[in-house]
């Protein structure tokens, strides 16, 4: 069992009189997690799968004695892929103001803003957190340096979704299912969402963009669409935790690239699953681009479970100057080179903006001191 960073501080946060929302792509793990915090909380413990149909009309838009029948004497009450359930939100309100002794924990596949799920009606009556993909951090606590250090090129082609980290001898086989259509589940069950098989070609699309910069334009006319829907799908995207834009920090030089924009996934194996690749690290042509995505996409998990969250960005010039990835917090734009091989290139930043930034740490970050800036 991965012991997840989130389980502690959920756990303190527990019956505190708020729901407690955990959001992030599908087989992350968010239901295993709820499982194993309801352990620990006395009574009875209700699970509500809302992918089952009876159970998104019994919940949708219920009324209070509704509720209270179906909870029973339960004292913790779990609802999974609440985001498909019409007026969810007053659902959870009507939970959270009336049955001050009842735990609710909420899990989403995608942002609840999708399909106005949840709005207002929780506003100070939750916690949210977003689960992730198994960070470095979490592996290197529970298995140790040499275990992480072991299973890097594992990660750096398979991901790190639980499954595959737990099972990595059928990774392949396991991927491929998570990444087929129930990773889309939530988007292509949307109005307006049509086409799935521009959907995949979008996705592949994207994954052999990793790191470089996108052009919606440019997408659109490589798989037969136009810009407003490739932006539009990239945003359904995004908001069911499949990929994350990187924008271009733009603040002082008229030389900087100001409209620009890179794509990332959140899970290496996701991408490579998307393109059918998952070749060794000793045949790909792809390395700076799948070192660049795992570091950068751990380095958010990292972030946010230590509960800081800075301003993502990459910089560049109209003269090729670059940086992969900054970090901007507190005034402070903290540097990330990364180097899958440390003896190609300059690893220097350019004076152009060291002169102009408050520049803190430099970070030229290799398989040789990547759990300096990852692990603990």
């Amino acid at each position: 069992m991965i012991i997840r960073d989130l389980q502690k501080v959920i756990e303190d946060r527990c019956h505190n009189g708020k729901a407690i929302i955990l959001i992030g792509a599908r087989q992350v793990g968010k239901s295993t997690l709820f499982s194993e915090i309801s352990k620990g909380i006395e009574g009875g413990v209700l699970s509500l799968n809302c992918d089952d149909p009876e159970t998104r009309a019994l919940l949708a838009n219920a009324n209070l004695s509704e509720i209270r029948l179906l909870i029973g004497n339960n004292k913790t009450v779990i609802v999974d892929e609440a985001q498909r359930v019409p007026g969810i939100g007053l659902t959870m309100k009507i939970i959270t103001d009336n049955f001050k002794d009842v735990q609710l924990l909420v899990t989403g596949s995608s942002s609840f803003e999708l399909n106005n799920r949840l709005d207002e009606t929780l506003t100070g009556r939750k916690y949210e957190y977003h689960l992730y993909p198994v960070s470095t951090g979490e592996l290197l606590r529970t298995g140790g340096l040499l275990m992480v250090r072991q299973t890097l090129e594992q990660r750096l082609v398979y991901g790190s979704y639980p499954e595959i980290v737990s099972n990595p001898e059928e990774a392949k086989e396991l991927l491929m299912g998570i990444a087929g259509s129930y990773l889309y589940k939530d988007i292509l069950s949307m109005e307006g969402i049509r086409k799935p098989a521009l959907l995949e070609k979008l996705l592949v699309a994207l994954a052999l963009q990793v790191g470089s910069e996108v052009s919606y334009n440019e997408i659109g006319q490589t798989i037969g669409s136009d810009s407003k829907t490739v932006e539009k799908y990239i945003d359904l995207l995004e908001k069911c935790f499949i990929v994350f834009r990187l924008p271009a920090l733009s603040r002082n030089m008229r030389t900087e690239l100001k409209k620009s924009r890179k794509m990332f996934f959140f899970d290496n194996g996701i991408r490579n699953a998307v393109l059918q690749n998952f070749a060794p690290l000793s045949l790909r042509n792809d390395m700076g681009a799948l070192w660049e995505n795992f570091v950068i996409s751990e380095r958010i998990k990292k972030n946010h479970y230590e509960g800081r969250y800075p301003k993502y960005y990459f910089w560049r010039t109209t003269s090729q100057q670059e940086i992969d990835f900054i970090e901007e917090e507190d005034g402070i734009f903290n540097a990330f080179e990364m180097k899958w091989n440390p003896k190609r290139g300059n690893t220097s930043l350019p004076p152009s903006f060291t002169n102009n930034y408050n520049v803190g740490n430099i970070n030229v970050v290799t398989p040789e001191n990547y759990l300096d800036v990852l692990g603990t």
